[in-house]
């Protein structure tokens, strides 16, 4: 079966709130998720013209600003910019109209909470894998090693297109989750099960 992926862009052009930019410190580096690239130049405008430096990030490590700002939906990137440096990143969610900071100490609490489901997994020997049926999600073979790994373990492979949260309960003899799909399922919504759940990379 052939795929073609299309970009799927927000339509119209965003803005972030001047009541936003007075909390951004002096120099920002401005990351953005695809689907709002196309605000982007008119973004980093309206921040310099209150005098503020903007430089445009492409990778997670960035050195030379006082701070971050991400225009995105979701916490997997911001978090995973918190983890690669030691400045805060400020958040405006343009399709919520929230705005928000993560920080250093937030993501403290987050790192112990993965390493707690990591020594779950260890202990444990009942380990659910979630499987990805979609394309660019599917890692089957990959999770598959975890057998010879682990083999002291028992595997049990969850096969999913998109992930119901609350049918995890339907399976209450498994211990810790290992997550195999979009790695945002791994930081972004470890919260919404029971049960430790750690992605496919921390333990094979």
């Amino acid at each position: 079966m052939k795929f073609l992926f299309i970009e799927a862009k927000y339509d119209g052009i965003i803005k972030v709130p001047k009541s936003v930019i007075e909390k951004l410190p002096q120099t920002i580096g401005l990351f953005f998720t695809v689907q709002f690239i196309d605000s982007l130049e008119s973004i980093k405008k309206d921040i310099e013209k209150t005098g503020r430096t903007v430089k445009l990030l492409k990778g997670k490590k960035f050195d030379g600003v006082d701070a971050f700002l991400y225009v995105g939906d979701g916490l997997f990137h911001p978090k995973a910019l918190v983890l690669g440096n030691e400045q805060h990143v400020h958040i405006w969610n343009p399709v919520d109209k929230k705005y928000s900071v993560v920080t250093k100490s937030l993501m403290e609490k987050e790192v112990k909470r993965q390493k707690a489901a990591y020594s779950s997994f260890l202990m444990k020997e009942n380990i659910g894998v979630l499987v990805s049926t979609k394309s660019g999600q599917s890692y089957l073979q990959q999770a598959l090693k975890l057998k010879e790994k682990y083999p002291e373990k028992n595997f049990y492979y969850i096969a999913f297109d998109t992930i119901e949260f609350d049918k995890l309960e339907d399976f209450p003899f498994v211990d810790v989750w290992v997550n195999t799909a979009c790695p945002r399922i791994g930081w972004d919504d470890t919260k919404r099960t029971a049960k430790p759940m750690v992605d496919l990379g921390t333990v094979l």
